[in-house]
């Protein structure tokens, strides 16, 4: 399976700041040693052109020559400098590249990704490009120019924020379906519209969670009917896991595991490939939250195999006609 990396690209952050830098690197290096069947890469970047398929030319601008407002880089939480240009750039990169290698091979991954609070026009939330977006309109273009059909997207956004910007790109878009579940008091303070939210009360457990997950998928294959999306993009988010600073929500290793099976296993049932990305994640104790993500891609490689497993028997019976 693939994957997709950016952490070469490390900002230098003042003592105390929330944001876990280091998750990134410590997730790649326990990828690499505990899972082989990942093929790790790194990011490629992502084009001015890519960008503005989601964002204004003018924001893009501003980030690429260090012309944003010092209000600007409060609402995103990071200072200016290259550095932070060329990460956000190989983040929404990563995810490009994980599309392109999920509907060749069924699943793929970002190793980072999901800065799905990133509007067309500014930043937040630690998120200055929103990389589902951007990937999900080059994937509907790429699919257009080679099939001459129309490529629905389904956006399953199961950080513990809500996906505030993802849902204000794509709020006239029929193409593309959102779904985000999340907490109900959770930043940001004002949500946007999804195409379905599911709010989620402080204190949240397992139960709870995967009762409202299950309700929640039944409902987007209940609105797509026979029109399922051709590609999906899935926000891991390790937020909701009770050693989370910033999530309120108590879900454990093992209730985390399982919300990823089900998606996954939702996805596969359908023939809908999937481009998982790790999203939030603020662990007290950043190993927890490597944890919560390594298992994510552990599960990921598991759907990845039952993909493979189908394709090598279409090709057998194949073969054999």
């Amino acid at each position: 399976m693939q994957a997709f990396h950016s952490d070469h690209f490390t900002l230098e952050l003042p003592a105390g700041h929330s944001f876990p830098m280091s998750k990134y690197r410590l997730l790649r290096e326990a990828a690499v040693r505990e899972l082989p069947q990942l093929r790790v890469h790194e990011a490629p970047v992502a084009s001015d052109g890519e960008l503005a398929l989601a964002h204004a030319p003018v924001y893009v601008g501003a980030v690429a020559e260090g012309l944003l407002t010092a209000a600007q880089q409060r609402e995103i939480g990071f200072p200016w400098s290259p550095r932070m240009a060329e990460r956000a750039r190989r983040s929404v990169g990563a995810t490009i590249a994980a599309a392109r290698a999920a509907l060749a091979e069924g699943v793929a991954a970002n190793l980072a990704g999901g800065t799905h609070h990133a509007f067309p026009d500014r930043g937040s939330g630690y998120c200055v490009f929103n990389d589902v977006a951007v990937a999900a309109r080059l994937m509907q273009a790429e699919w257009h120019r080679s099939h001459r059909a129309l490529l629905r997207v389904l956006v399953v956004d199961l950080d513990v924020h809500q996906g505030n910007g993802t849902a204000a790109i794509f709020a006239d878009d029929p193409t593309v379906f959102t779904l985000s579940l999340h907490g109900a008091k959770n930043f940001p303070a004002r949500k946007e519209r999804s195409d379905l939210d599911v709010e989620l009360p402080d204190g949240c457990s397992d139960a709870d969670y995967l009762a409202a997950l299950d309700a929640a998928l039944a409902e987007v294959w209940r609105r797509h009917g026979q029109s399922l999306p051709g590609l999906a993009f899935y926000l891991a988010g390790a937020d909701p896991h009770e050693d989370d600073r910033l999530g309120r929500l108590r879900l454990s290793f093992s209730g985390l595991a399982e919300r990823d099976r089900r998606v996954f296993a939702a996805l596969r049932e359908r023939q809908v490939p999937v481009a998982v990305s790790m999203a939030g994640g603020y662990g007290r104790q950043v190993e927890s939250t490597v944890a919560v993500h390594r298992r994510t891609l552990q599960e990921a490689l598991a759907s990845w195999r039952h993909w493979q497993g189908r394709a090598q028997r279409g090709r057998v019976e194949q073969s054999g006609a």
